[in-house]
């Protein structure tokens, strides 16, 4: 399924909207991956320094079969925000691709940055770092989680192009 939609036109019509349905995330995400512009239905993770869910999440099927066609989906990993750990590298990166994840948003860090530029999908998080992170088996999936002072739900819709990433609880298509 291809998307037309610009973050830009998507702010612009919803300028002047107060219920706070509609949310823009704010500008401290870089682009890692080789797809500049995604969408679709969101999956979440939560966890801090330990990727054994992210691991999980982008082993599986990123993608839903629709009537309008194959949707791929972008999962939202709440990590805290923390700089000390990567939670996405070039293995979970090509797996996110090869399971047809649309893309991956993470409030923490990546490394392997020239692997994740290389593979079919979209990746943004805050900064890349080359330690790994510990294998626990903690934390949390399908919740409401606050990624840089927004909520993101199981099931919103991000969007996310050059211009930035912005959130509503159904696609705006």
């Amino acid at each position: 399924m291809t998307s037309k939609f610009a973050t830009c036109d998507l702010c612009d019509a919803r300028k002047n909207d107060s219920s706070g349905d509609f949310r823009v995330l704010p500008p401290v995400f870089r682009d890692f991956g080789g797809v500049r512009k995604f969408c679709g239905p969101v999956v979440t993770v939560k966890c801090y320094e330990d990727n054994s869910l992210v691991k999980a999440a982008v082993d599986s099927q990123g993608f839903e079969d629709t009537p309008a066609g194959r949707v791929g989906k972008v999962l939202v990993v709440d990590g805290g925000g923390s700089l000390r750990r990567a939670l996405l590298g070039g293995n979970l990166g090509a797996a996110a691709a090869k399971n047809g994840w649309a893309g991956v948003v993470i409030d923490g860090c990546v490394r392997d940055v020239a692997e994740l530029a290389g593979q079919q999908v979209g990746i943004r998080a805050l900064a890349s770092i080359p330690l790994p992170t510990e294998k626990r088996n903690e934390g949390q999936k399908d919740i409401a989680v606050q990624i840089q002072g927004q909520w993101v739900r199981p099931g919103d819709w991000l969007y996310a192009d050059e211009d930035g990433i912005v959130l509503a609880p159904k696609s705006l298509e």
